[in-house]
């Protein structure tokens, strides 16, 4: 095997099923059919996978165009030890229904968290009102 320098040595991993973390947090699965200079992926049979405690649950999205620089982790995925799970696979409408349950809490938490704060005249700047530098 010869050692090829940056995005040339994923070459190798064309037509191979991936995992791919996207920065935004969502995780797609799909196999790798191109992929250029800036790391720039086109995934084929690409689904999405959300992961909710034990449970997750796949949505299609067919072809799919990533560009490089919201690639956090890009792996592949053993096709053997694939089913080799402790997951439950639920329905789409179950896991968005789980998903969406979950971001309520965080955000409860979150509201909880900022009034105790408060309560004890402690101010926490807002991310949205922060420089992005």
């Amino acid at each position: 095997m010869n050692y090829m320098p940056g995005t040339a040595s994923l070459i190798e991993d064309i037509d191979k099923k991936h995992l791919v973390l996207l920065r935004d947090g969502r995780t797609l699965i799909g196999f790798l059919r191109s992929i250029d200079q800036f790391a720039n992926l086109v995934l084929h049979q690409t689904v999405e996978r959300i992961h909710v405690g034990k449970k997750y649950g796949d949505i299609p999205r067919g072809i799919f165009i990533v560009r490089g620089e919201n690639v956090v982790l890009l792996g592949e995925i053993d096709l053997e030890k694939e089913c080799d799970t402790v997951l439950q696979q639920v329905s789409i409408e179950e896991i968005l229904e789980e998903q969406r349950a979950q971001q309520q809490a965080k955000q409860e938490a979150e509201k909880t968290k900022l009034q105790a704060l408060k309560d004890r005249g402690l101010t926490v700047p807002r991310t949205d009102m922060l420089d992005e530098y």
